[in-house]
């Protein structure tokens, strides 16, 4: 498993230990992400709650460009997380190498972007194209999510980009309107279904939490225990450790 350790360059991130807006704070932020065990990097400029507020293109940019820079200065891949093409294509020709598409390339424009620059796409399960604004899932959410990916796949596929892409149950966003508990029942049955995403055959990549409340590691181990590629984490050094003890013991401790 490897870990794209988060960075966060919007003030409105509700994580604000992973916050740096500046290249200074990023690159210190970034050194220590990897020190603690991740191996890769993943940048975001826009939060995706829903009481983030909405950048333009210029703004986002304005916002990344520093950061982005001391990120790519460490020489390990730097994933951009946005929705807006500009600014992925602003993002790649400073040096990011991953899409972390926030709008899970639902607009043909983005899919032309990744298509062009030939990149690895992170693709999140989301129903509406806005990860702020999100549909309610309704009946098995597993089965809703193979269905929806079936289709997305399609797409990419006549695109050319299928092959690089990395599936994300999407519980970073898992809609934010719903209330917490809500958010844990779902998440628990999404995690728990990860298996079925190994049909089609491609990595799967998974948001985990960054509060460490008991719930909050209980879906952490659930998903260690699953068989995932790439996690995305705020803490890397405590999901090494959840997912050494995972791979000890079944089931975990908390």
């Amino acid at each position: 498993m490897e870990i794209f350790g988060v960075v966060n360059a919007s003030p409105d991130s509700l994580a604000d230990f992973s916050i740096a807006t500046d290249y200074d704070s990023a690159l210190a932020l970034g050194t220590s992400l990897l020190a603690e065990g991740a191996d890769h990097l993943d940048l975001g400029g826009q939060a995706s709650h829903g009481d983030a507020a909405f950048v333009n293109p210029d703004e986002e940019w304005a916002i990344l460009e520093g950061p982005l820079r001391a990120l790519v200065s460490l020489g390990v891949k730097v994933s951009v997380d946005t929705w807006q093409v500009e600014t992925a294509r602003r993002a790649f020709d400073a040096g990011a190498t991953v899409l972390n598409a926030a709008d899970a390339v639902q607009d043909d424009e983005m899919m032309a972007f990744a298509a062009e620059r030939e990149c690895t796409v992170v693709m999140p399960f989301m129903l509406g194209p806005d990860p702020r604004h999100l549909k309610h899932v309704t009946g098995d959410p597993v089965a809703v999510m193979v269905d929806w990916f079936a289709e997305q796949l399609k797409r990419a596929e006549t695109w050319g980009i299928r092959d690089r892409v990395l599936l994300d149950p999407g519980t970073g966003f898992s809609p934010g309107h719903w209330n917490w508990s809500e958010r844990y029942e779902y998440q628990k049955v999404i995690y728990n279904g990860l298996d079925q995403l190994h049909q089609f055959d491609l990595p799967i990549y998974v948001p985990v939490a960054w509060k460490l409340t008991p719930d909050r590691v209980e879906l952490i181990d659930i998903v260690m225990r699953q068989d995932i590629d790439y996690a995305r984490a705020h803490r890397p050094a405590h999901i090494r450790e959840r997912h050494a003890i995972a791979m000890a013991t079944s089931p975990a401790p908390s």
